[in-house]
């Protein structure tokens, strides 16, 4: 996919581990930081989140703009890093 960042690619790559949440496509120190303050520090939380929205973009996309802001291109980074990371390792 030509489209995605080098810190999707990145993410993508491998699994999960311990990354932080800020490893994320789409998730810069701002949102990093607000995800933290609710208690989404790593990666694997809001894969959680991701997997409990049973992977549907509109629920994922309207939970990240309650939860922490997001803007329409941040959000969509995240689902579609999210849901290729899955594809490929869940």
């Amino acid at each position: 996919m030509s489209s995605t960042s080098q810190k999707h690619r990145n993410f993508v790559a491998e699994p999960m581990g311990e990354k932080p949440v800020m490893a994320l496509a789409g998730i810069g120190d701002v949102l990093g930081k607000r995800l933290e303050d609710k208690g989404f520090d790593k990666a694997y939380v809001v894969l959680g989140q991701f997997l409990v929205l049973k992977k549907d973009e509109e629920l994922f996309n309207d939970w990240m703009k309650e939860t922490c802001g997001a803007n329409t291109k941040q959000r969509g980074d995240c689902f579609v890093c999210l849901k290729e990371w899955s594809d490929t390792f869940v």
